[in-house]
């Protein structure tokens, strides 16, 4: 059928007639068919078989000629921003003659131009979902005055993590009875279908087979080659097949660059996009290869839905791709609009299990052949600067092993270092320094504490000693004499204070009735009398008074019976005892 025979608008006609629009595509048909009254449609079809043409053919028609719709808006929805800048152009191609304004919205780019499109009311929007919510919670895009929603590539969106942006989108939007909605899938996913379901009204089905249309209209070539001799078969294939233009496609960002800097260093003028390249330098590459200022393209998958080049005559897979699905989309850059082309795919051993999914899923066998040695071409070595090796010396030739240096010593007149160990030899000829306080040594390892108290002199041990144990209590003092604990040491804690005081009075009084000259019964006999009067307030001999001299040790002092205490006495020592 051709677009003459069909009942359009004559500016419309004007425009198909000036972009060499002539035949209708098997989709273009079925979408013209339905759409024109207003029935929302769920189309799968594969990229490449003209549904833009479809569904832009519907909404300018429909605008034009229905005066219920003037004024109204239409919203196509896209995954990419080269899909976006496709469908725009060729909307302004065909509604060339038309009072129609069209604008692209996505990121990547400044916000200015597209809200002065907005101002001058452009009628057809053509916007990625990020971009297209940002500029509507914003306040400078109105969404309630459309009255056509076209998914276009829907499962491609989904696949991107845009299905919250579409749930989103289809709250901002007038409801399904208010407007006609569009949505194109390449293939039948779940969520595409949930989506249509909920957000359309009664939709028709159309499916157009995609192995019908793209895949059997291609010649498909197969090479198995390993993966370091992949530069060299497509350098030989590219020489060979002197293709007008050519895709080749890789499963990375950085083979991307890698596989185009590696063409340009043996003479094949290309040039490379992906994820990471800005948005202004992503469509000058595209125009430059539409332009054919550049006839060969190394891209990511971020090529393989939307790009239309006219004329492309080869596609290459320089690596498998992971999906099934994207290998039909990379080859359905060829062979677009009813043409032919062809298709060449590497596989190695490091993507080669990803054939099976692929051929099961396009449902037929990949002609598979094996590159013989004259397909090879011949690669330029790439410049690379020389290692510098360090020269290797055997053990027999390796030189001996120096010894350390030694450690430095200060010239005369100078003090050492502080990190010199050994003493200059004026230190060491100088007599050691005698210190003025006279220091106690420290005891070695491994010997007993009590070890370096044994050099000091008698007088200086015996103050030692007194210092040492001044703090304890006479029971415990008479225990460290006799080598242990004593009896009353053992048991209840006052009970035990009580007959440790009672032990050293017995003893005391033992020494001083056996009259022994030792000082330390004297030092117990002055202690117990010291505490006694302190206890009673008293001032006597015990206490220590200035002006009175100690008798000597060889003179007997009779010992007087202790008086004895009536009750009170004895009640008030109890409380005096716990204190």
């Amino acid at each position: 059928m051709d677009f003459s025979t069909l009942a359009l608008h004559g500016e419309l006609k004007r425009g198909l007639a000036g972009a060499d629009f002539i035949s209708t595509m098997p989709v273009q048909e079925q979408v013209i068919a339905n759409a024109f009254s207003g029935r929302d449609l769920y189309v799968q079809s594969q990229t490449g078989t003209g549904k833009t043409l479809a569904y832009l053919i519907v909404i300018m028609q429909r605008l034009v000629s229905e005066p219920a719709l003037a004024g109204r808006k239409a919203l196509i929805m896209v995954p990419t921003r080269e899909l976006a800048v496709q469908v725009e152009e060729e909307a302004k191609l065909l509604g060339k003659h038309l009072p129609f304004k069209t604008g692209a919205f996505y990121g990547g780019v400044g916000y200015g131009a597209q809200q002065q499109m907005l101002r001058d009311d452009a009628q057809i929007l053509i916007g990625t979902p990020g971009r297209v919510l940002d500029l509507n919670a914003s306040g400078h895009m109105n969404l309630m005055n459309i009255a056509f929603l076209v998914l276009d590539e829907a499962d491609r969106m989904f696949d991107m993590g845009f299905y919250p942006d579409l749930r989103k989108l289809a709250k901002v939007v007038p409801p399904a009875d208010r407007r006609q909605t569009m949505l194109f899938s390449a293939t039948l996913n779940t969520y595409v279908k949930n989506l249509a379901y909920e957000y359309t009204k009664e939709p028709i089905e159309i499916e157009i087979e995609p192995e019908h249309i793209t895949v059997n209209e291609i010649e498909q070539t197969l090479y198995h080659v390993p993966a370091s001799n992949k530069m060299k078969l497509l350098l030989g294939i590219l020489r060979r097949e002197n293709p007008e233009s050519a895709i080749i496609f890789c499963n990375t960002k950085r083979y991307t660059e890698v596989v185009a800097k590696r063409l340009r260093e043996n003479g094949i003028k290309c040039d490379f996009i992906s994820g990471d390249l800005p948005q202004q330098k992503r469509l000058l590459v595209i125009n430059n290869l539409k332009a054919g200022k550049i006839h060969f393209l190394v891209a990511t998958d971020i090529a393989a839905r939307g790009l239309d080049v006219e004329g492309l005559a080869l596609v290459v897979n320089y690596d498998l791709p992971g999906e099934a699905e994207n290998y039909v989309h990379r080859i359905g850059r060829t062979a677009r609009a009813g043409k032919t082309g062809k298709a060449v795919t590497f596989a190695s051993e490091q993507d080669v299990y990803e054939l099976a999914d692929i051929e099961k899923y396009i449902g037929k066998k990949i002609p598979a052949l094996v590159a013989s040695e004259d397909l090879y071409g011949e690669e330029v070595a790439r410049e690379r600067e020389p290692a510098q090796a360090r020269p290797r010396q055997s053990r027999q030739s390796a030189p001996p092993r120096q010894s350390p240096p030694p450690r430095h010593t200060a010239p005369a007149g100078e003090k050492p270092r502080r990190n010199s160990q050994r003493p200059s030899p004026q230190q060491a000829a100088q007599p050691p320094r005698q210190d003025t306080v006279r220091r106690r040594a420290k005891p070695q390892r491994g010997e007993p504490k009590e070890a370096a108290v044994l050099g000091l002199p008698l007088d200086e041990r015996m103050a030692y000693y007194k210092n040492k144990y001044a703090d304890k209590r006479p029971a415990e003092a008479a225990s460290y004499r006799n080598g242990g604990e004593t009896e009353g040491a053992k048991g209840n804690p006052r009970k035990r204070r009580r007959r440790n005081a009672e032990a050293a009075i017995d003893t005391a009084r033992t020494a001083h009735s056996m009259n022994i000259p030792s000082a330390e019964a004297l030092e117990n006999r002055q202690e117990h009398q010291a505490k006694k009067h302190s206890r009673r307030g008293g001032q006597g001999r015990a206490a220590g008074k200035p002006n009175e001299t100690p008798k000597p040790a060889n003179e007997q002092t009779p010992v007087s019976e202790p008086r004895k205490k009536g009750f009170f006495s004895n009640f008030a020592g109890i409380f005096k005892k716990k204190k």
